[in-house]
């Protein structure tokens, strides 16, 4: 069990369980979710004996190190966990906030040929607590550097497969966005997945109301199969429909992302194409711009021999999803220097 995974209602039951006044329930919850300690010798206000005895339940995020992109003030977190495995996360700044990036798994098992975060496969799931503890620990460290600190958008974009960790994954949106602890508005939550159809239209019944990302990448399912395992499970048809079933349920916009691979995935050709399978979808019952298009240059991997396309065809690609009245914007590679760009998070940094 860990305790920082615990809903107010579960942790109360936790204390009165354990015969410690019920009130304490809330105090702990507000220690860890609102003030977001480091360590339980910080809460001041709860006896030393049970200070103890939460922290032998709780799972640990321990800061090892961090980089900072000078270019653009990104930082990148090495964090370890209680069984020692190690996890990247990303604080970025932009002017409209502060975004992180975190992970939901240690690994990854989906194998998409052109990220560092599927290398060496997955270890196991992080817990909800761990997730938080990303955040909270990100958070702490900022914050003894520089005034503004608070997050106001959190990606689950990390290293793993968000929809493979299905349960943690839904419970760290509801520990984060609770009144009583981070208050993180749910509209400014975005999870990323390469497309697992049944854990999507699951995730659309919850009724979040999250933004959904999918990782695309290629308009056929023939490339699509030669850069992402998925697809041989599901095609672009089954894909998009699980998809436009989110957007029915939620009324939330879907964001498709699309690396730009040179001479994979970049040409006019494949634009148009591109273009021709969303646009048919975009204005269903009456909506426009149901899906916005991402454009991300792919980001260099060591192990791997993809080259981002040149910024002259990412705007010749952008262009033509414009004219099928696709909405497009491109990613700037926040962190690429430190190799902390999308695709290139890992379990440990260096390995």
């Amino acid at each position: 069990m860990d305790i920082r995974s615990l809903y107010m209602s579960e942790l109360t039951e936790y204390c009165t369980d354990k015969g410690w006044p019920k009130f304490r329930g809330k105090q702990i919850f507000e220690w860890l979710h609102k003030k977001h300690v480091e360590s339980v010798d910080e809460m001041t206000s709860v006896p030393k004996n049970i200070r103890e005895e939460l922290d032998k339940g709780i799972c640990h995020v321990r800061y090892v190190t961090h980089q900072t992109d000078k270019s653009d003030g990104t930082r990148k977190f090495l964090f370890e966990m209680n069984d020692g495995q190690m996890i990247e996360t990303v604080f970025m700044k932009y002017h409209h906030g502060n975004s992180i990036c975190i992970s939901s798994q240690a690994g990854c098992a989906m194998g998409c040929r052109f990220c560092a975060s599927t290398i060496g496969g997955c270890i196991r799931d992080l817990t909800a607590g761990e997730m938080l503890g990303q955040i909270y620990q990100a958070v702490n460290i900022v914050g003894k550097e520089e005034d503004d600190s608070e997050i106001s958008n959190v990606v689950v974009m990390g290293t793993g497969e968000p929809l493979q960790n299905y349960d943690n994954l839904i419970r760290f949106i509801k520990l984060i966005t609770d009144k009583d602890g981070y208050d993180l508005s749910i509209r400014n939550i975005t999870v990323s997945s390469c497309g697992i159809v049944p854990k999507i239209r699951r995730l659309a019944d919850e009724g979040l109301g999250i933004t959904f990302a999918l990782s695309l990448h290629a308009p056929t399912d023939e490339l699509r199969k030669t850069l992402m395992p998925i697809a041989n499970k599901y095609s672009i048809e089954e894909t998009l429909s699980a998809a436009d079933y989110y957007f029915d349920k939620t009324g939330r916009r879907i964001t498709v992302e699309y690396s730009l691979m040179n001479g994979i995935n970049d040409s006019p050709e494949n634009a148009r194409m591109l273009s021709e399978i969303l646009k048919k979808r975009n204005n269903r019952g009456g909506h426009s711009g149901i899906y916005h298009v991402n454009l991300i240059p792919v980001n260099p991997v060591d192990e791997r021999d993809f080259k981002p396309t040149s910024a002259e065809n990412v705007d010749e690609f952008k262009k033509i999803l414009e004219k099928n009245r696709i909405n497009v914007t491109i990613r700037k590679g926040m962190g690429r220097d430190i190799d902390a760009a999308c695709g290139q998070l890992r379990r440990k940094h260096g390995v």
